[in-house]
């Protein structure tokens, strides 16, 4: 005898096409109708060490079907919550920006231009990294929308200004989003060790209004005396390194770090930015899947994503 959940297609992870989560594949960047809008930018020519995260959003999007739900959407005993409910659920997948193999200023433009169809169809843009610099352009979307404030998860604090005459690599994304003058703000978390960053722009990041707190920092604070430094009731855009991690979790990498966070810290964190304001834009960044053949990375990404999605989506709501 069959129950509610046995009619229609058994959509197994491992069958299908492979859209994040299985969501509806929307080609038309000028037909967008959803609440959450993923775009996929891989491209990682801003590397400084290893390549491989052109690699990132094909890698998350496989690791994704994994939570592709075939119970209603994606109940939290926790919580008493059914995150991402079919019934009301609309997530759609865009596909990829167009890259062009060793061209830094149109890769990024084409992103940026990915991003602002997003944001003119009203949908939550959600970008699936290629390597860090891919924020700059992200940021750049935002231009003529209301001031966001820029919340970082990362190992490194990615504020040099320029290297060499280069001012759009991994290294630059939060020094060219704190020169924006509709980024209100920087909330940096989980910087530590070496970072890519020398103490002159610390000072600097400080002074162009960066808080900058490390994972033990974090730690000593807790989730909630963290969130109480982040100004509230704000448009929040976040970007997550999987870097900031701890690379026992998340190896695939180009720059691990040892004495990252782990998981829990980091979705207690997220749910609390959507409870006391709104995630408008998000991206994830800097999974190379080639350097874990577990594939732990890419699940933790298309973890962490779906579960931040569904968060944002309820706490919205």
């Amino acid at each position: 005898m069959s129950n509610s959940y046995e009619t229609g297609r058994l959509n197994l992870p491992f069958v299908g096409i492979c859209t994040f989560g299985k969501y509806p594949y929307q080609p038309d960047w000028d037909n967008i109708d959803a609440d959450v809008a993923v775009l996929g930018a891989p491209f990682d020519f801003g590397c400084q060490w290893r390549s491989g995260a052109r690699m990132g959003p094909r890698g998350i999007r496989e690791a994704s079907t994994l939570f592709a739900f075939g119970h209603g959407g994606a109940y939290d005993f926790e919580d008493d919550i059914t995150y991402l409910p079919v019934e009301t659920t609309r997530i759609v997948d865009i596909g990829d920006a167009y890259i062009i193999h060793t061209d830094t200023q149109n890769s990024h433009a084409n992103i940026e231009l990915g991003v602002r169809k997003i944001l003119q169809s009203g949908a939550i843009p959600v970008v699936l990294g290629g390597d860090h610099s891919i924020n700059i352009p992200c940021i750049n979307a935002f231009a003529d929308q209301e001031p966001v404030h820029l919340v970082q998860i990362d190992a490194h604090l990615d504020f040099v200004d320029e290297r060499h005459g280069v001012r759009f690599g991994h290294g630059n994304p939060m020094r060219r989003a704190a020169e924006k003058p509709y980024v209100t703000g920087l909330t940096q978390l989980g910087i530590r060790n070496v970072s890519s960053t020398a103490k002159e722009g610390y000072i600097t990041a400080r002074e162009m209004g960066s808080d900058i707190i490390s994972v033990r920092q974090f730690r000593k604070l807790g989730v909630d005396g963290v969130l109480a430094r982040i100004p509230k009731d704000k448009r929040y855009y976040v970007t997550i390194d999987i870097d900031g991690f701890d690379p026992s979790i998340a190896p695939g990498t180009g720059t691990p770090s040892h004495g990252g966070f782990i998981y829990y810290e980091m979705l207690e964190l997220l749910d609390g930015l959507t409870r006391q304001g709104n995630i408008v834009g998000l991206d994830l960044v800097e999974v190379a899947p080639d350097y874990d053949q577990s594939g732990t990375t890419s699940i933790l990404a298309a973890q962490i994503l779906m579960n931040t999605i569904g968060r944002m989506l309820h706490n919205r709501s």
